[in-house]
């Protein structure tokens, strides 16, 4: 019997929401997260585009991440 590791996109999402929940710098309940074959999408509102940046490299260090597609807006959420 192979054992064969694959990581599901489901598994990658909540990666993706534990990441930015844990990092203090990002905002987690203003980011949506879908995962579609590996492919992480980001939408919300960042304060900045540091904010931004970081988002996208916190991402791109999951495991089973091909692709992130940053589509966060920049500015203040209230």
């Amino acid at each position: 019997m192979q054992c064969q590791e694959k990581i599901d996109d489901v598994s990658i999402t909540v990666q993706v929401k534990m990441a930015l929940l844990l990092h203090r710098s990002t905002s987690a309940l203003n980011t949506k997260v879908e995962t579609d074959n590996g492919v992480v999408m980001l939408e919300g509102k960042a304060r900045n585009a540091a904010e931004k940046d970081l988002v996208t490299k916190l991402v791109s260090d999951i495991r089973g991440v091909k692709k992130v597609q940053n589509r966060m807006t920049i500015g203040e959420s209230r």
